[in-house]
């Protein structure tokens, strides 16, 4: 098998392990390959790597603000799409309603995170209370619904033509940042009983990108029992428990919570502060220059950026040295036993990310120099 051109070599002034005892009044970044598993480079440069003047073009940061949209929808088909590639679509759903219809996804697997709200899903395998801070991940071809107890936000991430796995936990093992026994599946149970009716349902089938309507007499979630490895599994970000260290950094990716061929989604959750005074305590200038970065933001107080608030996404595009805002970054220094206080849903993306015209109207302009 071939292997990467990777022979360890030091120029210059530099630290002896990466993101730990920076040399005086020098700024990290690091060029990395395959995200953070592959081989990467430390720089040290005099001034902070997004120090830019201006940036000309349509390779640039940008933020959207969620919390602009206002509207409303019976169905996630009508969710606002705002981000995608050909491996998966991003969209926001808002809705207060009860859904007077089935839908079914034949392009790929659903990531359904709760950002605000409760509801009941209803589906092939049964019935969930769902609420703020769940993934609900539902596989390809499954038959669902839901019906809110109060107004719902979601971020929708497809996964198209392919499905969402569980992280190889390699060295930490199989029961580390969650126990796979944790996630929750449907039960048959008494709601679910209650309503099987035997009044007209229809389903709107998505395949190709576009709908059909296959109707039944009677409503189609009439399981009476099933068994096997395939369901959709319920998981919170509170049952999280995230990889730390005291004494350096850890890159994202050891946050990853599910993950298809084409990206990963990971979740930030709070945890200690790292009190190691030689230890960076905020995320180092990186050159991710394999995949683009999507972050939403759930809740809390978001360490590493200024002027954010719950339900901002920002996309920062391979090719663009990203990283902690000014403010933030003089201010991580301060910190020692500190925690952070943050929720947010990250995307890693292989493949450049495309913007829809929907997310323009949300877009703000000036985040580019916020640094």
């Amino acid at each position: 098998m071939a292997q990467w051109i990777s022979i360890p070599r030091t120029e210059g002034k530099a630290s002896r392990q990466a993101h730990t005892d920076l040399p005086e009044n020098t700024f990290e970044r690091e060029l990395g390959k395959e995200g953070f598993y592959g081989p990467a480079t430390q720089m040290h440069h005099k001034h902070p790597p997004t120090g830019w003047k201006n940036i000309d073009g349509p390779l640039k940061p940008l933020a959207f603000d969620t919390t602009k949209i206002e509207t409303l929808s019976n169905s996630p088909w009508d969710a606002v799409p705002l981000l995608c590639n050909d491996h998966f679509n991003l969209r926001i759903w808002k809705t207060n309603s009860k859904m007077n219809h089935l839908v079914r996804n034949g392009d790929g697997d659903e990531l359904i995170f709760i950002h605000a709200g409760e509801a009941e899903f209803y589906c092939d395998y049964g019935h969930l209370f769902i609420s703020e801070g769940d993934y609900i991940v539902v596989p390809r071809g499954t038959m669902w619904r839901i019906e809110t107890t109060s107004p719902l936000s979601a971020l929708l991430i497809e996964a198209t033509n392919t499905s969402y796995k569980l992280p190889d936990k390699g060295l930490i093992g199989s029961h580390a940042i969650f126990d796979p026994a944790i996630l929750d599946a449907p039960n048959l149970d008494q709601e679910f009983i209650t309503q099987q009716t035997e009044e007209e349902w229809n389903i709107l089938v998505k395949r190709r990108g576009m709908l059909s309507t296959v109707t039944y007499s009677y409503n189609p979630l009439d399981a009476v029992g099933w068994h096997g490895t395939l369901m959709p599994v319920r998981l919170n970000w509170r049952d999280i428990r995230p990889v730390m260290s005291h004494r350096y950094h850890i890159p994202p990716s050891a946050h990853t919570t599910f993950q298809s061929e084409h990206f990963i989604v990971c979740t930030f959750t709070p945890r200690p502060m790292e009190s190691d005074p030689g230890a960076l305590r905020v995320p180092f200038y990186h050159n991710n220059d394999d995949y683009d970065e999507i972050i939403f933001y759930h809740q809390g107080n978001f360490f590493s950026r200024d002027n954010i608030h719950p339900g901002m996404i920002t996309l920062h595009p391979s090719g663009i040295t990203h990283g902690p805002h000014p403010n933030a970054y003089e201010a991580a220094k301060k910190r020692t036993h500190d925690k952070t206080n943050e929720v947010a849903v990250m995307l890693d993306s292989r493949e450049a990310v495309d913007v829809m015209p929907q997310a323009e109207s949300i877009e703000l302009k000036e985040y580019v120099n916020s640094w």
